[in-house]
């Protein structure tokens, strides 16, 4: 079953890199032909939709920018946390589109950038910090959800699919290992 998962995983993260983000024009740039596709010609300012692994490309050569509800930073991390240890114990706060796919590459970036720049490193502490925190606060609520009755879908309603993908796992392992448990002796 986890070799299934991971591959899910695996799965989701390839549908991610391939999905369309906004990005925006840092400056005027023709046509380019990156990897057989041709992307441009972009106008400073202007806002398009692009692949995310064609948009990191540009990226990374300064041409674009990530439009801002696109990305993650510090501080929206810091209030994704927030919001979440104040919901109740089997409530979820609901998280940006692709939340885990961003946070991962959000952490590498920054990251990357402490290793050129040493002092990114506190930066990179805090956000895997953070980022920590979001994780294991959302898995102690999945895992108490699984472990209760089937669940509505309103409860589940804020699960990013990872999460989803968990807490079915979870749920089927709970109920059939519990079943077993009690199928000898019946019920009263």
């Amino acid at each position: 079953m986890i070799t299934k998962t991971l591959a899910l995983i695996k799965e989701t993260d390839f549908e991610f890199e391939n999905a369309t983000f906004r990005i925006v024009a840092n400056r005027n740039s023709p046509e380019i032909e990156l990897a057989g596709f041709k992307i441009g010609p972009f106008k400073e300012g202007g806002e398009y939709n692009i692949r995310f692994w064609i948009a990191r490309e540009l990226v990374k050569a300064g041409i674009v920018h990530f439009k801002e509800e696109e990305s993650l930073d510090a501080v929206k991390l810091y209030k994704i946390q927030w919001k979440e240890r104040v919901q109740s114990g089997k409530r979820f706060s609901s998280l940006p589109e692709n939340f885990y796919f961003k946070l991962r590459h959000y952490l590498a970036d920054v990251k990357r950038e402490a290793t050129i720049r040493t002092e990114k490193m506190r930066e990179y502490e805090k956000t895997f910090g953070l980022s920590r925190d979001i994780i294991n606060c959302r898995l102690k609520k999945i895992v108490s959800l699984s472990s209760s009755p089937a669940q509505t879908s309103q409860i589940l309603q804020n699960l990013t699919r990872e999460e989803r993908m968990i807490y079915n796992h979870l749920y089927k392992v709970i109920s059939e290992w519990r079943s077993k448990i009690l199928e000898e002796v019946g019920e009263p």
